[in-house]
C-alpha cells in the first residue's frame, strides 16, 4: 500500500527539518533546535461486576497531556525568558500578570524541500519551566542551552496541511 499519494516516494520524513510558531506570527521561533514528543494518554478505568467470576472490564477516563519542551542555543533574543516571566517575576507582587501568559503554537514538520508536511496545533500553552543556562564547564565544547517546557490543554493536526507535489 502506497504511504504516499503524490510523490514516487517509501521513505518517512526525516525528524530534524521543523519550525515552531507562535499563535498569529508568520514568523517562525528563532533557533529551536529540539522539541520533546507531542504525547497524550488516556487513563484506564476497571470495574467489574458483582457476577463477573474475575474479569475486570476497561474504559477510557480522563486524557492527560504530557508537556512539551523547547530547545535552542542561548542568543540575545528574549522571547523564551519574557514568555516565562509571564507567570513568575522578581518585581513583586504586582509584576505578575496572568492576562496574556497562554498562548497557541503551532509545530511543523518539514520535508527534505522545507515544505510543511504535517503540522500539530498546541492549545492555551504557558510556561511551567525555564531554563536560562544550561550547566556550564570550562573544558567542555557545547552549545549554551536554553530551554521552556510549556504545559498544554491538547492538540490537533492541522488538517489544512496537504501532500504537496515534492521538487
Amino acid at each position: 500500500m502506497a504511504q504516499f499519494t503524490k510523490n514516487n516516494r517509501i521513505d518517512p520524513y526525516k525528524n530534524f527539518k521543523f519550525r515552531v510558531h507562535w499563535e498569529g506570527s508568520t514568523t517562525p521561533v528563532a533557533g529551536i533546535s529540539k522539541i520533546s514528543a507531542l504525547k497524550r494518554m488516556t487513563e484506564v478505568v476497571s470495574h467489574r461486576e458483582g457476577n463477573d467470576i474475575s474479569t475486570a472490564r476497561k474504559s477510557p477516563g480522563s486524557t492527560k497531556y504530557e508537556p512539551i519542551t523547547l530547545e535552542r542555543g542561548v542568543t540575545f533574543d528574549r522571547d523564551f525568558e519574557t514568555w516565562a516571566n509571564l507567570v513568575y517575576s522578581t518585581q513583586g507582587d504586582g509584576a505578575v500578570s496572568l492576562k496574556n501568559f497562554r498562548r497557541n503554537i503551532i509545530i511543523l514538520l518539514l520535508n527534505l524541500s522545507g515544505q510543511p508536511v504535517r503540522g500539530y496545533k498546541i492549545y492555551r500553552c504557558w510556561v511551567s519551566e525555564y531554563q536560562a543556562l544550561p550547566e556550564v564547564d570550562a573544558n567542555a565544547q557545547a552549545v549554551a542551552i536554553e530551554s521552556i517546557k510549556l504545559e498544554h490543554e491538547g492538540f490537533e493536526r492541522d488538517e489544512d496541511i496537504k501532500e504537496l507535489e515534492e521538487p
